[in-house]
């Protein structure tokens, strides 16, 4: 079991309808420890990718991303899910649904922060079916940009966002992969992985 599965299993709480709260160390209360290490995890896994920026979508995904960027000695750009007065010029816009906010969203990229010299990486704390990655990888297309790698925190391997992501031929790296979660019993059943 690695650090990541360790932690979801000593601090996770499994709620009904396949909803993993990890609040109190991923993406409420961060515990920037963790993400030092998930950093150095994701620089092993995607070691000889010449990575020169990373994608990540507001909110979750920010912390992550700006820890892992120290590794990667690269910029972090986030997609925004709601227009600014202070965005201003061409943008990249793409509809993503949300899992856990069972809406859909509007994300936007500036196109002066991602452009056909840029090789990303894209970071996110979730995959549950892959709604939010197939927007981030619309936008880095749209760019002319090239997605050398997608590094996710935890996946829910038992939806199917994480199975289509591969299936499209992206280099995915999950740091632990839920196969199965009971509310009931608290139970997490995580994936062995390589």
């Amino acid at each position: 079991m690695n650090f990541l599965e360790e932690r979801i299993k000593k601090d996770g709480i499994v709620k009904e309808g396949n909803i993993l709260k990890v609040d109190s160390f991923l993406n409420h209360q961060m515990d920037i420890e963790l993400f030092n290490e998930m950093g150095k995890e994701f620089q092993r896994r995607f070691e000889g990718k010449e990575i020169n920026k990373i994608l990540t979508i507001e909110a979750s995904g920010i912390g992550i991303a700006c820890i892992a960027a120290q590794y990667f000695h690269a910029p972090v750009v986030f997609a925004k899910k709601a227009k600014s007065i202070n965005l201003d010029g061409d943008m990249y816009v793409a509809e993503v649904v949300s899992f856990t906010h069972k809406n859909v969203n509007q994300v936007i990229v500036s196109k002066k922060f991602l452009n056909k010299e840029d090789k990303v990486l894209i970071i996110d704390d979730f995959l549950a079916n892959g709604c939010a990655l197939q927007g981030l990888i619309q936008i880095v297309q749209e760019a002319g940009a090239s997605v050398e790698g997608i590094g996710i925190a935890v996946e829910k391997g038992f939806q199917p966002g994480g199975h289509m992501i591969r299936n499209l031929g992206y280099q995915l790296e999950s740091l632990a992969i839920i196969d199965g979660m009971d509310a009931e019993t608290g139970t997490i059943n995580f994936r062995k992985q390589g």
